[in-house]
């Protein structure tokens, strides 16, 4: 049998530089001289026969894209390699959850607390993002699971579907629709809209604007589910959304109304999702179970 020809160290140095952007914070990241890391890049490099990165005068290294197509497996090298040298202690098993920013706040905190009542030793680390951060994240190996939503994702990533969940309109409380039963999306955009602008969002509620004929006009874009729901109470346009908040009253305390819309309309798909590259780990698995078998709207 042959030797494996590079090693988990210069693994680690490949990693560290990456996370840094050059062999000079992968030194002080590491506790180790700077020429160290660069000899463990060139070599594996060097057994590769590609380059994992492209140096830029000045500016430390940027990952090519060989270099990003590498570095997830790397990361799910060092994920394995962990579980290996601590399969004997469960307590120091670890979920890397990366959740949508929007979505985080409705669905995540319940799915962790009943997951972890049923898996009392695991330990589940938080990252939040917009869909392409956590496409990212999931192809580099930096997360294991994603609670996202299905829209526009990579084809190389599987997705697990949770549910799916319609969009629906806000008004602040003495809107003229506001008695309403639903509103059509036409009726409701007659009004200035305060939009979404993460990406996918913002394509999303435009083009479901546009399905039903109307330009709306953006009075305001804002990135936090809770900021468009505080200007839509405060009189400032109305709103589209589809992360489902129960609660009537915005963080100032004015009234906000949620508005059904008429018609058939593309549903936004909650989901999980993870990289069809790497490996998934047992305890990522059992999440996704968990998830899909408890998850509620």
């Amino acid at each position: 049998m042959k030797p494996i020809p590079i090693t988990m160290r210069q693994i680690d140095y490949v990693v560290a530089t990456a996370d840094g952007g050059s062999t000079a914070a992968a030194a002080r990241i590491l506790n180790v001289s700077q020429p160290s890391v660069s000899l463990a890049i060139a070599k594996v490099e060097q057994h590769l026969q590609r380059a994992l990165f492209a140096r830029t005068s000045g500016q430390g290294v940027v990952l090519t894209s060989f270099g990003h197509l590498k570095l997830g497996e790397f990361r799910n090298l060092q994920t394995q390699a962990r579980q290996v040298l601590v399969a004997d202690d469960p307590n120091r098993a670890t979920l890397n959850l990366g959740v949508f920013s929007t979505l985080g706040p409705r669905y995540a905190p319940s799915l962790v607390r009943g997951f972890q009542s049923e898996n009392p030793t695991a330990r589940i680390c938080l990252f939040e993002g917009d869909l392409e951060t956590l496409s990212a994240w999931l192809e580099s190996g930096k997360i294991d699971i994603a609670l996202m939503y299905d829209f526009g994702l990579p084809s190389t990533l599987d997705v697990i579907p949770l549910a799916d969940v319609r969009p629906y309109g806000l008004l602040p409380q003495d809107h003229p629709l506001a008695h309403r039963k639903e509103v059509a999306v036409a009726e409701l955009l007659q009004d200035p809209l305060i939009l979404m602008n993460l990406p996918h969002s913002r394509s999303y509620f435009l083009t479901l604007a546009q399905m039903n004929g109307i330009t709306p006009k953006i009075a305001y874009e804002t990135s936090s589910v809770e900021m468009l729901r505080s200007m839509v109470a405060n009189q400032l346009g109305v709103g589209l959304l589809a992360t489902d908040i129960p609660h009537e009253t915005a963080y100032d305390g004015q009234a906000v109304v949620r508005m059904p819309l008429q018609g058939t309309l593309a549903p936004h798909r909650i989901a999980l999702a993870r990289s069809g590259r790497l490996r998934t780990s047992a305890l990522a698995n059992r999440f996704c179970h968990f998830s899909a078998q408890s998850f509620e709207v």
